[in-house]
C-alpha cells in the first residue's frame, strides 16, 4: 500500500519522534511468548533510548489474556496472536497506538497492513509469523510426514513418543480439516467426529507442552505438531529432524505487538513498535525464533541458513493447504471450548 502524507503532517510527526526520544530515558515492561525475545535486540533497545527493558514470558493466548484482564500486571506491551487481537480491542485492553503513522511503519509489508484482525494496523505491530506443521525425527520414523494422522493416527513408530502443541485452536483447526469440515465450522457430524478422534488420539501422545526446542532434538520426543520456527531450531541441534506440511489442512498465525491500555509507559512502548519495523532490527528477531518477520528489507539481514530453509520455504504443493488461524464467532468458540474440555479429561 503506498502511502502519502502532507510536509506538514511530515513535520508534525518528526517533532513527536524527537520529543519521543528525548524523554525516553525510563522502563519498559513486555509480555511476551516464552523463548520468543531476542536478547540482542533487547539489549540494543536498551542503548539506544536509554530504557530499561524487562522481558516477562507466557505460555500461551489465554495466559496473557486472564494475566492483563486481572489487572495490576504492571505490563506496558503484549504480543496476541491474529485471532486473539479482535478480543484485547473488543474488551478495550488494548491502545489505539496508531502505528500506522509511524515513522517505519513503510517497511510493513503490503500483504500484512489491511489485516482482517487489524485493519489498517491502528493497533498492532508484526512480530512474528508462521504455522504449525509436524515435526519428526526420521531415524525413528521414515514414513509420509505431510500429513495430520502423524499425530491423529500415529504410526506405532510414534506411538508413546509425540509432543502436540497445548493450543486448543490450532489442534481443533488441523483436526476439522482433517475430517474435510471448514474452520469456525458448527456441522455438528463433523464436530462430533473431531472429538472421537482427540480423545482416541490422546493417549497415544506423551505430552502437551512447550519444551519442544530441548526434547525435540535430544529424542525424548521423536514426533510432534508444532511451530515450524521450534522445529527449525531442532533440527540445527539433530539433523535428523525434518519437517511436514499436512495436506489436509494447517493454521498459519501471526503474533504482533500491542500496546496495553493501562501502560505505565507507553511512549517508550510507542518506541519499540517503531524500532521492531526497522528491517535489521526486524531480522533480529526472526535470527532469534526462525519465523518470518512480515518487514520488507529485513531478507538482507537474516542468517544464511535462513533464507532457503524448508520449515520457512512451503513447498508449492501445499501452500493452499495452509489458512490463517483467525477468530471465530463467541458461540463457535465457546462449543470449541467444550470439545477441548472434553478432550483434556
Amino acid at each position: 500500500m503506498k502511502r502519502m502524507m502532507t510536509t506538514t503532517a511530515t513535520a508534525v510527526i518528526a517533532m513527536l519522534a524527537c520529543a519521543g526520544a528525548a524523554s525516553a530515558a525510563g522502563e519498559l515492561n513486555i509480555y511476551n511468548w516464552g523463548d520468543y525475545t531476542n536478547p540482542e535486540l533487547i539489549k540494543k533497545f536498551e542503548q539506544k533510548y536509554d530504557v530499561k527493558v524487562t522481558v516477562t514470558d507466557y505460555d500461551s493466548n489465554d495466559t496473557a489474556l486472564a494475566k492483563v484482564r486481572a489487572g495490576g500486571h504492571g505490563f506496558d506491551i503484549v504480543v496476541p496472536s491474529a485471532n486473539y487481537v479482535p478480543i484485547w480491542i473488543k474488551e478495550g485492553l488494548i491502545a489505539e497506538a496508531r502505528p500506522d503513522q509511524m515513522e517505519n511503519f513503510k517497511n510493513v509489508d503490503e500483504r500484512w497492513v489491511d489485516v482482517k484482525w487489524d485493519p489498517g494496523r491502528h493497533y498492532t505491530v508484526p512480530w512474528q509469523w508462521g504455522f504449525t506443521g509436524i515435526g519428526v525425527n526420521t531415524s525413528v520414523y521414515k514414513g509420509d510426514l505431510n500429513t495430520s494422522a502423524i499425530f491423529l493416527d500415529p504410526p506405532a513408530e510414534l506411538v508413546g513418543k509425540l509432543n502436540v502443541a497445548p493450543e486448543m485452536n490450532d489442534v481443533l483447526f488441523a483436526t476439522i480439516k482433517y475430517f474435510g469440515g471448514e474452520w469456525c465450522t458448527m456441522d455438528k457430524e463433523v464436530l462430533r467426529k473431531v472429538r472421537d478422534k482427540l480423545v482416541e488420539a490422546k493417549p497415544k501422545w506423551l505430552a502437551m507442552d512447550y519444551s519442544v526446542t530441548e526434547k525435540l532434538p535430544a529424542g525424548d520426543y521423536a514426533g510432534v505438531y508444532y511451530w515450524n520456527g521450534a522445529i527449525m531450531r531442532s533440527r540445527a541441534k539433530n539433523p535428523d529432524i525434518k519437517i511436514g506440511y499436512p495436506k489436509e489442512g494447517f493454521p498459519y498465525f501471526m503474533d504482533s505487538l500491542a500496546l496495553l491500555k493501562d501502560a505505565k509507559n507507553p511512549e517508550n512502548a510507542k518506541l519499540f513498535m517503531n524500532f521492531v519495523m526497522d528491517p535489521e532490527n526486524a531480522a533480529l528477531i526472526s535470527a532469534f525464533a526462525k519465523y518470518a518477520n512480515g518487514i520488507k528489507g529485513s531478507d538482507q539481514f537474516l542468517p544464511a541458513d535462513m533464507k532457503d530453509a524448508p520449515e520457512l520455504v512451503i513447498p508449492a504443493e501445499f501452500e493452499k493447504s495452509g489458512e490463517f488461524l483467525l477468530a471465530c464467532e463467541p458461540e463457535v468458540q465457546q462449543f470449541y471450548t467444550k470439545i477441548w474440555t472434553e478432550v483434556q479429561k
